[in-house]
C-alpha cells in the first residue's frame, strides 16, 4: 500500500470519501456520517434522528433486521450507530477481508431501508423505554435538562431521544420525510480506516452509495445560548449538579485553550476541582469538567455528585476555583494539561475507529483533515495568560444552573452569578 495515508474525495454527487491507510493493522473502520443531527429537526419532528437510527437496523429490501444483524456478526464484525446533537453516524468495524461487507451494509441501510410499520411499532416501544430509563438515572437525564436550560426553547436545546408524547405519535411519514431531506450525498461523509486503499473505498462508494435520497445538506437554526436555572426535587441520595457558561466552538481560535482550561480544572486526578473538592474536603465521589463544542457555539460545564448536607460547601467552593484559575495558573499544571490532552491525540490516532470518525468529523467541521502535527502546535502554543484570559472570557458569562434531587442547600443562579462577577 505505497500511498499517501489520507485521501479526501468529493465525488460528482456530493459525497465525501476519505480514507487513512494503516497498513500495519488487520482491521477496517468504515462509517456513514451523516451532517443531521437533534439541531437540525423542527418542534412537531424532535426525535426523529434518533427513532431514524433505530430504524435503519429494522430491515431493508434485501435484508430484515436479523440478517442485518447475523451476516455483519458472522464474520466477527461490530455495526452500530449513534445519534447527537449535529450529526448521525452509522459504521462497522470488521476484518480487512470484509470491509466490502461492512459497505454493502452500511449502504443497503442508508438507501434502502423498508420502515415496515410492524418493526417501527416495536422500536417506538424500545425508544420510550430508552426514555423512561433516561429520566429514571439522575446522573444522566440531568444533562438533558442543562442542554434544554442553557439553549431554551430552540432545535439546540431539545433532548436527542426526543419526548415520549412526540414520539407516541411520530407516523412513519416524518421519518421519510426526514430521511429524504437530510440524507442526501451532499451531507455525507463516506469514512475508512485501516488496512485498505482510498481506491478500494472509492469502488465501494460506487457500489454500494449510488442510490442515496437526492436531499440537499440541511441548514440548522443558528444556536442561541440564553442561560437560566433547572431545578427538579426527587428523593434521591444525592444531589446532581451541572454548573455552566457558554462555551467555545469548533473553529474558536480558543477552541484548544479551552480544552486545556477543562483539563487543568477538572480533567482527572490532578485537576484543581478534584484535588480540591474531592481529596482535601470529601465534598462528593464524582467531579469534572468538560467542554461540548458545536459548530457555531459550545458549552463549557462541571458536573458533581454530592449529598444533600455537602452541596451547601460544594458550589461556593468550585466558585473560587472558577475565579482563582482567573488569576492564578502555574506552568507545572499547564504543563500536565498538555501532555493530557497531546497523548490523548496520540492514542486516538491507533485506534481505526477512533480514526475514522476523526477524519469524517474534521472534514464536515473545518472542511479538511487536520494533521496531528498542527493539533499539537497548537496545543503547545498555549501560555499561561491564554488560560487565565479564557476562563475570563467564559465564567464572566451568564452562567447555566441544573439541579436534581435534595437541592434546597444549592445556591441560586442570582447567587451563583453575583459571585462570579465579584
Amino acid at each position: 500500500m505505497n500511498e499517501e495515508p489520507v485521501r479526501v474525495t468529493r465525488l460528482p454527487s456530493g459525497l465525501v470519501v476519505v480514507s487513512e491507510s494503516m497498513p500495519r493493522v488487520e482491521t477496517v473502520s468504515i462509517g456513514a456520517y451523516v451532517a443531521a443531527g437533534t439541531r437540525h429537526e423542527t418542534a412537531e419532528e424532535n426525535g426523529a434522528s434518533h427513532f431514524l437510527e433505530h430504524m435503519a437496523f429494522k430491515g431493508t429490501e434485501r435484508r430484515d433486521a436479523a440478517a442485518i444483524a447475523r451476516e455483519i456478526e458472522n464474520v466477527g464484525g461490530q455495526i452500530n450507530a449513534y445519534t447527537a446533537r449535529e450529526n448521525t453516524a452509522y459504521y462497522c468495524k470488521v476484518l480487512k477481508e470484509d470491509v466490502g461487507l461492512a459497505a454493502d451494509i452500511i449502504g443497503d441501510i442508508l438507501s434502502h431501508s423498508t420502515f415496515v410499520p410492524e418493526e417501527l411499532e416495536r422500536e417506538r416501544g424500545v425508544i420510550l423505554q430508552e426514555i423512561g430509563q433516561a429520566n429514571d438515572t439522575p446522573d444522566d437525564i440531568v444533562f438533558d435538562h442543562f442542554q434544554s436550560i442553557a439553549y431554551g426553547d430552540q432545535p439546540m436545546g431539545r433532548p436527542t431521544l426526543g419526548t415520549e408524547s412526540i414520539i407516541k405519535a411520530m407516523p412513519r411519514g416524518v421519518l421519510t420525510n426526514y430521511m429524504a431531506r437530510h440524507y442526501g450525498p451532499s451531507s455525507m461523509v463516506l469514512s475508512a480506516a485501516g488496512a485498505l486503499t482510498h481506491e478500494q473505498l472509492l469502488d465501494l462508494a460506487g457500489k454500494h452509495f449510488a442510490n442515496l435520497p437526492s436531499g440537499g445538506a440541511p441548514q440548522a437554526e443558528p444556536a442561541r445560548y440564553t442561560g437560566g436555572e433547572f431545578r427538579e426535587a426527587r428523593e434521591l441520595d444525592q444531589v446532581h449538579v451541572v454548573l455552566g457558561f457558554e462555551g467555545i466552538g469548533y473553529s474558536d481560535p480558543d477552541a484548544h485553550t479551552s480544552m486545556l482550561l477543562s483539563a487543568l480544572l477538572g480533567g482527572g486526578m490532578s485537576s484543581r476541582l478534584f484535588q480540591e473538592i474531592r481529596e482535601k474536603r470529601g465534598l462528593v465521589y464524582s467531579i469534572y469538567s468538560y467542554t461540548q463544542p458545536f459548530a457555531d457555539s459550545g458549552l463549557f460545564a462541571i458536573y458533581a455528585g454530592t449529598g444533600e448536607k455537602e452541596a451547601g460547601e460544594l458550589v461556593p467552593v468550585t466558585l473560587e476555583e472558577l475565579r482563582r484559575v482567573q488569576l492564578d495558573v502555574t506552568e507545572d499544571e499547564l504543563n500536565r494539561a498538555k501532555a493530557q490532552l497531546r497523548a490523548s491525540l496520540m492514542m486516538s490516532l491507533e485506534s481505526t475507529s477512533s480514526r475514522c470518525e476523526q477524519l469524517a468529523r474534521q472534514l464536515q467541521v473545518h472542511g479538511r483533515v487536520i494533521p496531528a502535527a498542527e493539533t499539537k502546535a497548537k496545543i503547545a502554543a498555549v501560555t499561561v495568560e491564554d488560560i487565565q484570559r479564557v476562563a475570563t472570557r467564559l465564567f464572566r458569562g451568564k452562567p447555566t444552573l441544573a439541579a436534581m434531587g435534595p437541592a434546597g442547600h444549592v445556591p441560586g443562579l442570582g447567587h451563583i452569578a453575583e459571585k462570579l462577577a465579584a
